[in-house]
């Protein structure tokens, strides 16, 4: 080895111990500091102290012709009233539901998004100031670990989960309001990005001696008008479907959150890349 190339190994050498030592833990300082911010956007009440947490109200709105209207109240993960008013297609009635007084819907992708939010952060947690990185690959795992996290965290809020009408029809959602859901109206919440969606499905019965070709239809996020499908042994088409939204700001906070932590995680993976020719002369 040349002494030209002896000196340039051992500047890398260094550039790279001081990347480990030093600008790897500045990194994951920062990377705390964004998840504990998107972390608090949603905090979940110690016990005993529910109050704290605030509730909001959302209105729900919608550019087709006003036949869904309500007000939603969220607490963290929950949605702990709804107060909705459907017009009915055929005779313009509007009918009102809401929440019963015992009840609160849990929204399942806020939850889970929470969770990968906090695995995240537990794991940044391992490695405090007084850690040593030794290898590049071993700092890539770590960034390899929190982005998973952050990926799930990610598409929990942005895929919301599909569901076939019989599923629809027979889970809890249907007994949470006073008075009951008619036979022939259903409804679904969730998650869309920054936004949080009312479906309100309309239903009509297929006759046992109806001529129309029976097919049963998938699972979807949104079903159209024209969805059939079967529940105790009854046969049902969706007439008219209406969806209402709200913007959520605080969940609209959280997604640039993680956006920018995967910027920072992959950006920390390419600095190590750089030294992807010293890594040659020693073991990755």
């Amino acid at each position: 080895m040349t002494a030209a190339s002896q000196a340039e190994r051992t500047v890398l050498e260094d550039e790279f111990n001081w990347l480990l030592k030093e600008e790897v833990h500045a990194v994951l300082k920062q990377l705390q500091d964004i998840l504990k911010e998107a972390s608090r956007r949603f905090s979940m009440p110690t016990p005993g102290l529910e109050s704290q947490l605030k509730q909001e109200n959302f209105i729900l709105g919608s550019s087709t012709m006003d036949q869904v209207k309500g007000v939603l109240t969220l607490q963290g993960e929950a949605l702990t009233q709804a107060d909705i008013n459907i017009k009915v297609a055929k005779s313009s009635q509007v009918m009102h539901f809401a929440f019963r007084d015992d009840k609160q819907w849990k929204l399942q992708q806020i939850q889970d998004a929470r969770n990968h939010v906090n695995q995240a952060l537990q794991l940044l947690n391992s490695r405090d100031e007084s850690y040593h990185f030794k290898t590049g690959a071993e700092v890539n795992k770590l960034m390899d670990a929190v982005m998973l996290q952050l990926t799930r965290a990610r598409n929990r809020l942005t895929t919301p989960a599909t569901m076939t009408l019989p599923e629809l029809a027979s889970s809890g959602l249907m007994k949470m309001f006073t008075p009951p859901m008619p036979g022939d109206v259903m409804v679904n919440f969730y998650i869309n990005l920054s936004k949080l969606c009312l479906i309100v499905y309309q239903l009509h019965v297929l006759q046992p001696n109806t001529t129309k070709n029976f097919k049963p239809a998938g699972s979807s996020v949104l079903h159209n008008p024209g969805a059939m499908f079967e529940i105790n042994n009854s046969k049902f088409e969706v007439s008219h479907v209406h969806k209402v939204e709200c913007v959520v700001p605080w969940l609209n906070d959280t997604l640039v959150f993680f956006t920018i932590s995967l910027q920072l995680c992959q950006q920390l993976k390419d600095k190590i890349s750089v030294f992807s020719s010293f890594w040659n002369y020693k073991p990755f």
